[in-house]
């Protein structure tokens, strides 16, 4: 669903390390591996995130594509190594090995473990799991950071917070004074990523109580994006729709089921005059008195704030197992248990942060076009509506 930008990660959970290369950015954007350390280190956060967060402290090493702290234009390619790799240099070894190693033969429930090894003809469930693991998602964090980078020289900001975790949620409204940028440091600042202080402590016992029992939870956050013109993305063909473009990628990420933008679902259960935000006009510019719609209608960016909401299930991974069937004995046994999370929803919310970055900078860089960070920013001036 991309057009202008493309890119592609490689790597297991395990491995030696995750590989990433995107292609499309134009010359001249200011780019450096603290930037993307930084989006990496948002993405460790969270209360409930588990034993391999203490192990690995993510730092892309830009690896092409960038000269003397600018991009070329030419693909960027970014290289993440794991840490954890030295005890799996075995397990996970890419030449043959004389020594047995004990297959994973228990798939999870809600995890890809059965569906991959019925898919590539496996007999263990390790081949799956690696690539198939949230560890992946950093690798699109990274890359990411290159569209957040462009997206910030044109004044678009992308930022969330966490508004549900298991039953606890936070109902209050986003500051009307808080750009998405001041919204995402105010809520990095708590351990759930939630804006209320009192709201968080009950999400936090929620995770404390899901971790003790054995058990995880999911929740629901919130992705906004200020800035955006008039027209990106089209109502003239599906594929050019911004909205199944954003759902698209959004709903890439492993453990998301849900997406809605604006007033999503709960518009079901309204009238269309409740519902459709009418419009005025300030002497200069059109105006809105509400954004149910969320920023698109049509298909296409209204210049309104970008407003996405997601739902992420509980982690398949539990410490206290569901019931599965071994793949070799068809015994009926306890599922495979990894390392894991009790809750991953903050770190998911950056995650989607960075799936929004590659979307709109997508659509941006194909309406207004530009080889270079200056020519897109001339086209932007010339003939972009807000």
């Amino acid at each position: 669903m991309l057009n202008r930008i493309t890119f592609l990660t490689s790597g297991e959970s395990h491995g030696k390390g995750l590989l990433g290369i995107i292609d499309g950015i134009p010359s001249h954007l200011e780019i450096s591996e603290d930037y993307i350390a930084y989006q990496l280190a948002r993405r460790q956060m969270g209360f409930g995130r588990g034993g391999r967060m203490k192990i690995e402290k993510d730092h892309a090493e830009i690896f092409s594509g960038v000269r003397h702290g600018k991009t070329l234009g030419s693909p960027i390619g970014l290289l993440i190594h794991n840490k954890d790799w030295q005890n799996w240099t075995k397990k996970m070894s890419v030449d043959p090995i004389d020594d047995e190693v004990k297959k994973v033969t228990l798939p999870r429930p809600g995890h890809a473990d059965l569906a991959g090894i019925q898919k590539f003809g496996f007999d263990d469930i390790r081949n799956v799991l690696e690539r198939s693991s949230a560890r992946e998602t950093a690798m699109r964090v990274g890359l990411a950071s290159i569209c957040r980078k462009l997206l910030s020289e044109v004044n678009i900001e992308v930022g969330s917070r966490v508004i549900q975790i298991y039953d606890v949620k936070d109902h209050s409204p986003i500051p009307t004074d808080l750009t998405p940028d001041e919204l995402s440091k105010k809520t990095d600042s708590s351990q759930v990523r939630c804006l209320d202080p009192e709201i968080e402590e009950k999400m936090v016992q929620a995770i404390s109580d899901a971790k003790s029992d054995g058990d995880s939870v999911g929740g629901v956050f919130e992705v906004v994006a200020t800035g955006v013109p008039y027209g990106l993305g089209a109502y003239t063909q599906w594929d050019k729709k911004l909205h199944a473009r954003i759902s698209a990628l959004l709903m890439s990420i492993n453990a998301f089921k849900g997406i809605e933008i604006g007033s999503g679902f709960s518009g079901g259960g309204k009238l269309g005059s409740e519902v459709h935000d009418e419009i005025g006009w300030d002497g200069e510019k059109y105006t809105r008195h509400s954004n149910n719609a969320g920023g698109i209608e049509g298909g296409m960016s209204n210049a309104q704030p970008i407003v996405v909401r997601m739902v992420m299930k509980p982690i398949p991974t539990l410490i206290k197992p569901l019931q599965s069937v071994d793949i070799k004995t068809k015994e009926s046994k306890e599922a495979h248990k990894e390392r894991t999370d009790s809750c991953a929803v903050p770190a998911a919310s950056i995650i989607a942060e960075s799936m929004l970055c590659f979307a709109i900078a997508d659509a941006l860089l194909e309406k207004f076009g530009g080889d270079s960070v200056d020519q897109l920013k001339a086209h932007i001036q010339a003939t972009a509506k807000y």
